[in-house]
Order: C-alpha cells, then sequence, then structure tokens
C-alpha cells in the first residue's frame, strides 16, 4: 500500500474508533435513538470512505501490476478476488 494512502486510512480509522467510542457514550448515557442512528449512519459513511481508499490503492497497485504482467493465473486471480468483493458488498 502507498505509504501516504496508508496514512490516510490510519487518520481515518482513528477517528472513526472515536465517534464509535462516542456512539457508545451516547448509547450509556440515554442519548435519543435518532441522534445515535445518525452517528451510526455516518461512522458507515466513513467506512465506506475508507474502503474506496483502500480500493482504489488496491486496483491502483496490485491490480495494475498484476494485468500488465505476463502471468494469466495472477491476472484471474486479481479479477476474480475484485469481482467477489463486488459481491460481498451487493449482500450488504
Amino acid at each position: 500500500m502507498e505509504e501516504n494512502v496508508k496514512k490516510q486510512i490510519v487518520n481515518r480509522l482513528r477517528s472513526i474508533s472515536g465517534h464509535v467510542q462516542g456512539i457508545e457514550r451516547m448509547i450509556e448515557s440515554d442519548v435519543y435513538c435518532i441522534d445515535v442512528i445518525k452517528q451510526v449512519l455516518a461512522v458507515q459513511s466513513a467506512l465506506t470512505k475508507v474502503s474506496n481508499l483502500v480500493l482504489e490503492n488496491h486496483l491502483q497497485t496490485c491490480v495494475t501490476a498484476a494485468i500488465r504482467g505476463q502471468d494469466p493465473e495472477q491476472q484471474g486471480r486479481v479479477i476474480d478476488e475484485i469481482v467477489d468483493v463486488f459481491e460481498m458488498s451487493r449482500k450488504v
């Protein structure tokens, strides 16, 4: 993974972790349910952004290298992995 992307992702994950801890405190403090749901939705959106950053980096590095390479097995493997990820995302 590219170092600048890794740093972005780690920073986002730390922020998400703080938000999740905040949601936990909200639950413990009996905060209004809709306010909790809004925070959960914000965390889900932030996680989606992290996933997109990881996917973009993967496409630009690992997948690109495999497709440009000469190994048909590796080319097929990375394509299958991408298809699997999109199939998983439809189930969520």
